[in-house]
């Protein structure tokens, strides 16, 4: 009987609708509640590089990257005065990275590497073995491997600097070997799952759980929204074996909702950008725009003297001021789409960063029924 309530169940999940205009499957708009990701963080070396790494200490440079180069000879056997170390060949780095979701020891990930030092350039080197901890100091994993920048930074002979992207920052794919699990709680058939919406919101959270109702009834709503950004789960009477509960949330992500999006205008004031989204509205709004054009140019004058007087030549500057008004356009918009507005706009000879300005004035105004954003 549970066998079959189960089959039940995985059937009625596996049958959907073909995504419709405007949904998007629940795992593009939720995660779990139970992953953890540490981020950690770690101070390692780049070797190999062609002369522009960190300056040796007689010519101002990194100590701490003599240092480093010291103690790790040390490791190895070998005693060496830092003094007389030269290290334009190596480079001081700090290591970022975050765990991977529910990853196991000997999971590989990647990780970024960052100029720690007065290094010009980290292209062509390599990252020697780096542990890697958390922000209590505990270690999870080690990083070693090639440094992919991307780029080039290049100082001829002559002084001619050549320089494509950021060379003092750089990926190690897959460099990284996790050792230490980030304590991802495993599926229990007892307890519920939680599954957090990546952007909060009430609609879209109540959506999820009458689409996971609807596709799996039972005596009890499985699903049920906590709050703006927190669905419970609860999984069907009957399931108890790991594949069973794993193939119930596999069928639960390709579920289909219709997101609640904000409506939000976002300006760029830098770029003269403005996006808006299409459940932007405007309310009735009287829009005028004119341009006053101020001209003001200087030319010197020359007061030259008399024949045979005592006088000077002098400069005079004289400044002449030309004003041109042009005249003013209005229009009036009543309940008005993005697109309306900006076909307006257009007709009325608008650019970009006036449009910025309009759409802050009717937000002051009260007529933009969305959230101004200004970046």
């Amino acid at each position: 009987m549970k066998r079959s309530l189960f089959l039940g169940v995985v059937l009625c999940l596996l049958v959907q609708q073909l995504p419709g205009q405007g949904t998007s499957r629940i795992k593009d708009v939720t995660t779990y509640r139970n992953i953890r990701q540490v981020t950690l963080v770690g101070y390692g070396l780049v070797v190999g590089l062609n002369g522009t790494g960190d300056r040796a200490i007689g010519h101002r440079g990194t100590i701490f990257t003599v240092q480093s180069i010291a103690n790790m000879l040390e490791e190895f056997g070998l005693t060496v005065d830092s003094q007389h170390l030269r290290t334009r060949n190596a480079a001081a780095v700090m290591v970022t990275a975050s765990t991977p979701p529910f990853g196991k020891p000997g999971a590989k990930f990647d990780v970024n590497v960052s100029s720690l030092g007065d290094a010009t350039s980290l292209e062509n080197g390599v990252l020697l073995m780096t542990p890697l901890r958390s922000a209590e100091g505990e270690f999870y994993g080690l990083a070693q491997g090639p440094v992919s920048v991307g780029g080039f930074n290049v100082t001829t002979l002559g002084g001619e600097r050549l320089r494509q992207n950021y060379a003092l920052v750089g990926r190690v794919p897959n460099g990284a070997i996790l050792e230490r699990a980030a304590g991802e709680a495993a599926l229990q058939p007892d307890q519920p799952m939680e599954l957090l919406l990546k952007e909060p919101n009430y609609t879209t959270a109540s959506r999820i759980a009458e689409a996971i109702n609807a596709v799996a009834p039972s005596v009890q709503p499985l699903a049920q929204a906590i709050d703006a950004s927190i669905v419970q789960i609860s999984f069907p009477p009957g399931l108890s074996q790991p594949f069973e509960l794993v193939q119930f949330v596999a069928s639960i992500e390709t579920l289909q909702v219709v997101k609640d999006v904000e409506a939000r205008v976002v300006i760029n004031e830098r770029t003269g950008t403005v996006v808006a989204g299409g459940s932007v509205t405007i309310g009735a709004v009287l829009v005028s725009h004119g341009s006053l054009q101020i001209h003001t140019t200087t030319a010197p004058y020359v007061a030259q003297p008399s024949a045979f007087s005592t006088g000077q030549t002098v400069t005079i500057p004289i400044t002449r001021t030309t004003v041109s008004e042009q005249p003013g356009e209005a229009s009036v918009l009543s309940a008005a789409t993005v697109a309306e507005l900006s076909a307006a706009l257009n007709d009325m000879g608008f650019k970009p960063r006036d449009v910025i300005a309009v759409f802050q004035a009717i937000k002051e105004a009260g007529a933009l029924n969305a959230r101004l954003i200004i970046m």
